[in-house]
This record gives C-alpha cells, sequence and structure tokens, in this order.
C-alpha cells in the first residue's frame, strides 16, 4: 500500500506539472493580446505640388527635358522646400484652349497647391481672338481655385507687327485677369531675355538651355511667395 502511494503522489505531481505547463502555454495568447500594441510609425506627409501648365516655353523645347526652367524649378524645390514637388503638365504648341480642355482633369489628378499657368503665346503667333484667350484663360484659373489651389498667372506679350491693338490687347488680359481673380502676376516670362538674341534658338521664338535659370528665377520671384504661405 506504501508503495502504492508513492506511486500516485509521483504520478500527480508529474501531472500537475504537465498540466501547468498547458495552461501556462494557452495564457500567453491572452497576456499578448492584453499587451498595447506598438504604435505605428507616424506616415510621412505627401509632398504638395506645383502644377505647371504651359507650353513649349515651359516644355522645354530643344533641349533635354532636365534643362528646362520647371526641372531647374523642381531642383530648387528638392534642394529648399523638400516638401514640395513639381509636376509639368506642359505641352509645345499648345494654346489656352487646349489648357482649359485639360485643366480639370490635371487638378483631379495631381490635387496640386499651386498652380503656374503659362500659356498665350501659341494663341498670339496665330492671331487668335483676345476674347476666347480670355475665357479660356479665366476657366483655368476658376477651376483650379475651385480645387482649393493657389494660382499664378504668367503673362506673354506679343510684337508690334501684329497691330498695335491685338498686342495692347494682349497684354492688358492677362492684368485684368489677375486683378479680376485676385490671383499673382508675372507680366511677361521672357522678361529678362526679351532683347538678348543669344539667349534664343536658332527660330528666335524658344530660349536656349542656357537661358532657363535665368527663367526660373524670373517665376522664383512671385512663385516663393505662393509657397511659403502654404
Amino acid at each position: 500500500m506504501l508503495l502504492d502511494h508513492f506511486r500516485y503522489a509521483a504520478f500527480r505531481r508529474r501531472m500537475q506539472w504537465a498540466i501547468g505547463w498547458v495552461l501556462l502555454l494557452a495564457a500567453l495568447p491572452a497576456a499578448h493580446a492584453a499587451e498595447p500594441a506598438a504604435p505605428l510609425p507616424a506616415a510621412e506627409a505627401a509632398p504638395r505640388t506645383v502644377l505647371v501648365m504651359g507650353d513649349s516655353l515651359s516644355a522645354g523645347y530643344g533641349m533635354a527635358a532636365a534643362e528646362s526652367w520647371v526641372a531647374l524649378l523642381a531642383d530648387r524645390l528638392a534642394a529648399s522646400y523638400t516638401d514640395w514637388r513639381v509636376v509639368n503638365a506642359s505641352i509645345s504648341g499648345e494654346t489656352t484652349a487646349g489648357g482649359s480642355s485639360r485643366i480639370t482633369a490635371e487638378v483631379l489628378r495631381h490635387r496640386p497647391a499651386v498652380v503656374v499657368i503659362a500659356l498665350g503665346a501659341n494663341d498670339g503667333l496665330r492671331g487668335l481672338p483676345v476674347r476666347e484667350m480670355r475665357r479660356n484663360l479665366a476657366r483655368m484659373i476658376g477651376a483650379s481655385q475651385h480645387a482649393g489651389a493657389e494660382v499664378l498667372l504668367v503673362g506673354m506679350r506679343m510684337p508690334p507687327n501684329l497691330g498695335t491693338e491685338y498686342t495692347r490687347d494682349f497684354e492688358a488680359l492677362y492684368r485684368e485677369l489677375a486683378d479680376f481673380f485676385d490671383v499673382p502676376l508675372l507680366p511677361f516670362l521672357l522678361e529678362p531675355i526679351a532683347l538678348e538674341r543669344d539667349a534664343f534658338q536658332d527660330d528666335n521664338l524658344h530660349p536656349t538651355p542656357a537661358a532657363q535659370a535665368r527663367l526660373r528665377d524670373h517665376v522664383w520671384t512671385t512663385l516663393e511667395p505662393l509657397l511659403q504661405q502654404q
């Protein structure tokens, strides 16, 4: 009987030890679940976007894409305003009608904080009516503002051979639109180089790669305050 008692006691201790391990293992998932979850790393804020809607003067006609004033602007932002990026939606040959037809899709796609509208040169070279150009640019500004973006309007000037009245009305419409929509205006994109023949390619219309940094700096004077307001 005594031997049976010791055998039973040993068996009971082994069972208690085994049951203890089972209970411990069963409790581990619950204990783990009760621990507060480690906080997820904070998501990096998405960069804000400057959307440029222009023509060949902004698309970098006759040069590598990285040489255009818009690409140089992107480089400057990458160095000084790291939470900003540039999307260049400029197309060579674009008119204000083309920009007007594209603006809604572009602002919905890129959700820009700032839209730079630099169109009109091709309208003027083709002698298109100023009233149509005014309507197209007004639609672009309105659509951009409706999407919550600030707008920088970049103007253009036409040579006097198109007629005094047309040249005057063409230049004036940019000021009128800027006043009406209360947006900043850079009156003439090519102002820093307009009188320098060596700053233009052989067609005497498109600036050379060497002139692009000066155009970027010219735009920067009016663009940077918009970035700082955001």
